[in-house]
């Protein structure tokens, strides 16, 4: 079955159909979905997701667009959610220096993005990260929290280049691999996949954004990752069962604590 890594239910683009695109997911071959919170805001929601649907289980963390929002309080309730039994992962964290080009909010950032991997680490939990026009600083902050021993993590909808993919892939990290790679113009990003061990390859949508061709710029859903699945699968020159296969196991070795209950189910 597929395993979606990274999706956002509970946004607002799924108010009026939800329940309808979720209810199809199992029957069409998607086994089990993480959503992952983005805003400081919305961390109950995605624990409610959660409650809610068997096979969805729940990232939390805060998006570094709201690094400024961020009070202990907030790290608190990220700290205290991450300790409920579906909570799987501290995320989506990290830098954002494309939509904030003030190097004071850089500075911010680097402290949110911090304290959080401190939760993840106190915690036992991976991390997912989401780096964009950051990339020095992110794998320089991620190396140095490496080394002093993590649970794991992803770099979430990967947009970097093979050199900065092979320092993630050395340190025994994964790749959230979307719909950008069906893209004609992804150069960059199929180049990454065609370096990378299936074996350190994750599937994810990051819905509703990002959905793959032939539905770019349309919302996106769990039910268009075949279309991402097809095109790894051409990259590596291997099965489309093989790709399945293997990014559910690799999901399933990162968020251990779905493991545990799979075995049980």
């Amino acid at each position: 079955m597929i395993f979606d890594t990274h999706a956002h239910y509970d946004s607002k683009a799924f108010n009026e159909d939800r329940e309808d695109i979720l209810s199809g997911m199992n029957e069409n071959g998607i086994g089990h979905i993480v959503n992952v919170c983005a805003s400081a805001g919305e961390l109950a929601r995605t624990i409610d997701l959660s409650e809610k649907y068997p096979f969805i289980y729940a990232a939390v963390g805060v998006h570094p667009d709201d690094a400024a929002l961020m009070t202990e309080e907030i790290y608190e309730k990220v700290r205290s959610l991450s300790k409920l039994p579906k909570s799987v992962a501290i995320g989506e964290i990290g830098l954002d220096y494309y939509w904030h080009k003030d190097p004071s909010e850089h500075e911010l950032q680097k402290e949110v993005f911090c304290r959080q991997m401190d939760i993840a680490r106190e915690e036992q939990l991976p991390f997912m990260i989401h780096s964009r026009d950051a990339a020095e600083d992110t794998l320089r902050i991620v190396k140095e929290y490496v080394k002093g021993g993590m649970s794991g993590g992803i770099i979430h909808c990967f947009s970097y280049g093979k050199e900065i993919a092979a320092e993630y892939l050395k340190m025994g990290l994964y790749l959230g691999i979307g719909g950008v790679v069906t893209f004609k113009n992804a150069r960059k990003i199929k180049e990454v996949v065609e370096i990378a061990p299936l074996s350190q390859i994750l599937l994810e949508t990051d819905c509703p954004y990002l959905a793959p061709v032939p539905y770019r710029g349309k919302r996106n859903s769990s039910l268009y990752l075949p279309y991402v699945v097809h095109e790894i699968a051409a990259i590596k020159n291997i099965s489309e069962e093989e790709v399945i296969r293997v990014t559910e196991e690799n999901a399933f070795r990162i968020f251990s604590k779905i493991r545990v209950s799979h075995h049980k189910d």
